[in-house]
């Protein structure tokens, strides 16, 4: 995943600590092996250079993610779409290096409004079906099934008081020796100023989406990972983080990408449909679901 990971869990003498770093380490090699744009041999990869009408089976792992996935991309009306593949790798996001923007022609071939819709995704026996032309990108969601999938190894190792870590998105169980949660401090990240804050965070998780994390110069221009899926370009709407907590980590990545692309509309979709949620943009806000867990 390019990136680190951490567990942090409260257990009894008798667990194999160096067992379950090696069963940690082996889940997040399966999901990198099945859903990296960047290992050419993942079933990602595969997938992308299938051919029209083409059906692949899909591991385990990769079908829950898809299954997810492509359920918030209907909750989000396409905010989230696991189909930008094409237009991440256009811009520099993927697996080749861009110093120049896409062209005006390009572009319009890379917005892939309602993508998602164009895919055929049978979960028994799980497959999916490539329609012709559609790459897909999981980076928004991989991650946090990354933390999901550390959480399932640590509770099949007996533990049930944990905080598990990928890349800076948390998913955490249970309460500390003391009794104490496992008190984590939300990413101020997009804007100056930010109130400090600080939630107990148990059976729940947490990620944040923005722009200082993945970021390269196009063209001479600052741009940003995320994708726009309307227009096949990073966004340009004003968001500069978004950070949402969730039952899993892999529903809080997804979320977070997709208010972070809903711009001037994430706040009342966010109230809608009860996301604790930190929105930064102009200004900073607080969902009430989140404000109700800082009380």
């Amino acid at each position: 995943m390019a990136t680190t990971w951490s567990v942090r869990l409260v257990a009894e003498p008798s667990l194999e600590v160096g067992r379950l770093r090696r069963d940690c380490q082996s889940a997040l090699d399966r999901v990198v092996a099945q859903m990296s744009q960047w290992e050419p041999d993942s079933d990602l990869s595969r997938f992308n250079r299938a051919g029209a009408g083409e059906w692949l089976p899909l591991p385990p792992e990769f079908a829950a993610v898809m299954a997810e996935a492509l359920d918030i991309a209907q909750l989000t009306g396409g905010a989230f779409d696991p189909t930008v593949g094409g237009a991440s790798e256009a811009w520099g996001f993927g697996a080749s290096p861009a110093t120049l923007a896409p062209t005006c022609d390009a572009l319009d071939t890379l917005a892939s409004p309602q993508g998602w819709k164009r895919l055929d995704f049978a979960p028994d026996p799980a497959r999916l079906r490539q329609p012709g032309g559609i790459a897909l990108d999981l980076c928004a969601i991989a991650k946090g099934y990354g933390v999901d999938r550390l959480a399932e190894t640590v509770t099949a190792a007996g533990a049930s008081s944990f905080l598990v870590e990928v890349g800076g998105e948390l998913r955490a169980q249970g309460l500390k020796p003391d009794f104490q949660p496992w008190w984590v401090d939300l990413e101020e990240t997009g804007g100056e100023g930010l109130t400090p804050l600080r939630i107990a965070l148990s059976g729940c998780a947490v990620a944040t989406s923005g722009h200082t994390r993945r970021f390269h110069q196009v063209d001479g221009m600052r741009l940003g990972h995320t994708i726009d899926p309307a227009t096949g370009a990073p966004l340009r709407n004003g968001a500069q983080s978004v950070t949402v907590l969730a039952e899993t980590a892999m529903r809080a990545d997804a979320l977070a990408t997709a208010l972070m692309v809903m711009g001037e509309a994430a706040e009342d979709f966010a109230r809608q449909h009860g996301i604790a949620a930190r929105i930064v943009a102009e200004t900073e806000i607080l969902t009430p679901a989140l404000a109700a867990m800082l009380d």
